[in-house]
């Protein structure tokens, strides 16, 4: 079992002019190591993974740093209201740059996977397919799939300003996966939600959207609803499925050094 460090970081994110929080799970190993961006449901912060479950215990055992973001309610998105935050652009650009910067990593978008639940499900998703560039995995539980799509059910809980505010299809994963299939096909995409959560049929009906692209990913099913007990099981196969499609990467990186 490998010792880690966990660090809370206060830095300066320059594309939202002020402070921001991440949560950073460090192996006490030699590095560079492959990173996980880890994002938050609604009502959380970058504290919530760690309060909420046994990650530090989970991450024990891989070769991987985490990384847990605040991204307070922004779906993850560019907010275009007057006195919007572009989150969008904190994590793909001031967090992703400021852990290279910082930490031991492989600084390289097949060392890098992203993951979340709910609202941060979604935007797992969702910043993957906007930046295959920046990341090579993505992982999402329970996720908010129908935020920002055309189509949107009777029941949407997420139909708000943001969303209304939004260039059209610039933050639908539905759009963005049949806009580019082939650099989605480059990304390894695996989600899943409980049979009980209200936000399943969001899941079934994105599976069935990428088998129709003929976009490979995994997806399951399983007993449970939307909350803690479900995630704290099911982020087990999320970190197992991300470190193993980028170890080989941060191998033969530090393989250089």
């Amino acid at each position: 079992m490998a010792d880690m460090a966990v660090c809370s970081v206060d830095f300066h994110g320059q594309a939202l002019g002020r402070l921001n929080n991440i949560e950073v799970i460090v192996p006490q190993a030699p590095g560079p190591f492959a990173v996980m961006y880890l994002l938050h449901g609604i009502g959380g912060d970058h504290t919530s993974w760690h309060r909420g479950m046994g990650i530090v215990r989970y991450v024990e055992e891989l070769d991987l740093m985490v990384v847990m973001v605040n991204g307070a309610r922004s779906f993850y998105t560019n907010d275009p209201r007057k006195g919007g935050y572009a989150y969008e652009d904190h994590v793909v650009k001031d967090v992703v740059g400021f852990v290279d910067a910082t930490f031991p990593t492989v600084a390289k978008r097949q060392a890098r996977g992203l993951a979340g639940n709910s609202m941060g499900g979604y935007g797992a998703m969702m910043l993957a397919l906007r930046h295959p560039d920046v990341f090579s995995v993505v992982s999402a539980h329970s996720s908010a799939l129908f935020f920002g799509h055309a189509d949107q059910p009777a029941d949407n809980a997420y139909d708000d300003d943001l969303m209304r505010a939004l260039p059209a299809g610039e933050y639908d994963c539905f759009a963005l996966a049949k806009r580019n299939p082939a650099k989605a096909r480059e990304l390894a995409i695996r989600f899943d939600c409980g049979r009980e959560d209200h936000l399943v049929e969001a899941s079934r009906r994105f599976h069935a959207h990428l088998d129709r692209l003929g976009i490979a990913h995994e997806y399951a099913e399983h007993d449970g609803g939307h909350d803690w007990a479900y995630w704290d099981e099911h982020i087990r196969r999320t970190l197992r499925f991300v470190a193993e499609k980028l170890k080989t990467s941060a191998a033969q990186a530090r393989g250089t050094h």
